[in-house]
């Protein structure tokens, strides 16, 4: 007993003693706009969508020594990634020439471009080696064999379907249809729409909780979020968050689901009930599990900075500055390493969790705050807007936005960014 005591304490002592800092900032060519990643497991590298002009590439990163390995040129505006563990290949959508580029994940060479319609987000069916590519602009989900990267069919689902997610215990694929208000579900091996389930105001994030075997779609403009049952895709709650939440992610050693809106919102995942709310910086809009550590790593898009949160007691454990509009998140078990792509000032940020290294200046804990928004009708001549998301909207509809200010050209740390809501 005296033994096991012994041991305890020098696991708790090891788990306070470990810390998260950030290690380095990966540069990239000025005015890229890093806008999404993806990690690749077979070989240990970091894969970085770059959608801005003249760039539109793909960077590859070498995830032992954060060295930039690879340039690989994309198709017009790369605005999502997606891998494919079984066949080692990454998917990169590429929205404005209507295509899929698919790289070789041992030479990232580019295999094969797949045709499809301003493609916008990407999920993997790993019981059936297929990429499901939902295509806003025309109400349809192409779906990729993983093997031969040719089309097996193209299904109808809602309007501007813009987030997807796998359940493999039902082997299905949900389809949350912004234009709709609702989520397709198709089964995973005929390809069939099974069921369209009525969702909030304009559904933009999806996420599965694996224990519970649900699926949480949040509704960005009705501030809550749908609780969907894995087995019969029924209702089963909805869960209020607050005005805007744009994305989701799920902490299983917890049975936890984390909803972004002007804080972090923490759901139970059994009792689907709201159980914390956690100050982040201005404006959370991606976030990030990790496993290892039981953390959640939140991208503050305004304030320049990243919470990161503790899985177990919902407490804010440090705030790391990082990069000008961080808006995505990889995750790299074998450093422990998290990366985030920093839009506005075209870099990668570098985040270790370990008992070595010192913090670089962590900003103090966020306090509840809010980024007042400025409302106008249309967009300033030459401005140009983002979501919440970090994508660049073209002919922006009403809703809120991000317009970039500063004497500094797009790329350059002088760049602020102005929240907007356009009214028409």
């Amino acid at each position: 007993m005296k033994y096991a005591s012994v041991l305890l304490a020098m696991s708790c002592l090891l788990s306070a003693v470990k810390a998260q800092w950030l290690e380095t900032t990966i540069q990239l060519d000025t005015g890229s706009a890093p806008c999404a990643l993806c990690y690749n497991s077979t070989n240990n590298r970091v894969y970085c969508a770059n959608h801005w002009i003249p760039d539109y590439n793909v960077t590859v990163i070498d995830g032992a020594t954060n060295s930039v390995i690879a340039t690989i040129p994309a198709g017009q505006e790369p605005l999502a990634l997606c891998y494919n563990p079984q066949n080692n290949k990454v998917y990169c959508a590429n929205y404005y020439i209507a295509s899929v580029m698919v790289i070789d994940g041992a030479s990232d060479s580019v295999v094969a471009t797949v045709g499809t319609v301003a493609p916008r987000a990407f999920c993997y069916n790993s019981q059936n080696n297929k990429v499901y590519c939902a295509n806003p602009d025309i109400g349809k989900v192409t779906v990729i064999d993983g093997a031969a990267d040719s089309v097996i069919t193209i299904v109808t689902v809602g309007g501007e379907p813009g987030a997807l997610c796998y359940n493999p215990q039902s082997n299905k694929v949900y389809c949350a249809n912004g234009g709709s208000d609702d989520v397709t579900v198709i089964d995973g091996a005929t390809d069939s729409v099974v069921a369209t389930v009525a969702a909030g105001l304009w559904p933009g994030a999806l996420c599965y909780n694996s224990q519970n075997n649900k699926v949480y779609c949040a509704n960005r403009d009705g501030g809550d979020v749908t609780v969907i049952d894995g087995t019969t895709d029924s209702v089963i709650a909805t869960v209020p968050a607050g005005r805007g939440t744009t994305t989701l992610c799920y902490n299983p050693e917890n049975n936890k689901v984390y909803c972004t809106t002007d804080s972090v919102v923490v759901i139970d995942g059994a009792t689907n009930s709201v159980i914390a709310t956690v100050a982040a910086g201005q404006y959370p809009v991606a976030l990030s599990y990790d496993p290892q550590d039981n953390k959640v790593y939140c991208a503050n898009y305004s304030s320049n900075d990243v919470t990161v949160i503790d899985g177990a007691t919902n407490g804010v454990l440090t705030t790391i500055e990082v990069g000008h509009g961080p808006s995505a998140f990889a995750w790299n078990p074998v450093q422990s390493r998290v990366y985030v792509a920093n839009e506005f000032t075209s870099s990668i940020s570098v985040l270790r969790d370990s008992t070595s290294g010192v913090a670089e200046s962590p900003k103090p804990q966020a306090s509840s705050r809010k980024l007042a928004a400025t409302v106008i009708r249309s967009l300033p001549a030459g401005a140009v807007a983002f979501d919440a998301m970090g994508r660049r909207a073209v002919n922006p509809k009403p809703g809120v936005y991000f317009v970039g200010e500063g004497s500094g050209a797009r790329g350059q740390g002088s760049v602020k960014m102005l929240k907007v809501v356009i009214q028409r």
